[in-house]
């Protein structure tokens, strides 16, 4: 079961991937963008942004050579996308074939309801994060994918992650 942890910033998604991949004996992909972004020594560019992009595609090729009862990503192209309309107004249009051609069993959609925490990496605090929840909620139903919405405070965010994945197995 290939599951995707989505949803603005500073939701839970790391956290929560790494909740499901220890309670579900899975396998975790990491948030490629967090690790590329944070080593460089520059702002970022849309070269940078397709980069990451076709990484994550390469990263779900090569989980797809393995075999995992649960796969867990920790983020996903969808973001990836949403990320390019926003910052540039424009996005390859190779991005939506991958989208649709990289099936995933599960959306996992984390809503804005935890206090936003900035850092280096983080642009979208505030009422920008129910604004990019709303934008990838619509990604997620174009892509005819079941999806759960998370919520919660702490250990019921976790709860209700693990049990959502349950739900759909």
């Amino acid at each position: 079961m290939r599951i995707v942890v989505t949803g603005p910033e500073s939701t839970g998604k790391t956290l929560i991937s790494e909740y499901l991949a220890k309670n579900l004996n899975g396998f975790l992909v990491p948030e490629f963008a967090r690790e590329y972004i944070t080593v460089l020594k520059r702002k970022y560019t849309y070269n940078d942004i397709e980069f990451i992009a076709r990484m994550q595609i390469k990263q779900r090729k090569d989980i797809d050579k393995r075999s995992f009862d649960y796969v867990i990503f920790d983020t996903w192209l969808i973001i990836t996308k949403i990320w390019f309309s926003e910052v540039y107004g424009k996005y390859p249009a190779w991005i939506d074939e991958a989208i649709n051609n990289l099936s995933v069993d599960l959306f996992l959609l984390c809503k804005p309801d935890i206090p936003w925490i900035p850092d280096p990496v983080r642009e979208n605090g505030g009422e920008r994060r129910l604004y990019l929840f709303e934008k990838y909620k619509e990604e997620i139903i174009k892509t005819h994918t079941p999806y759960e919405i998370i919520s919660g405070v702490n250990e019921v965010r976790y709860i209700n992650a693990l049990e959502n994945v349950k739900k759909h197995s």
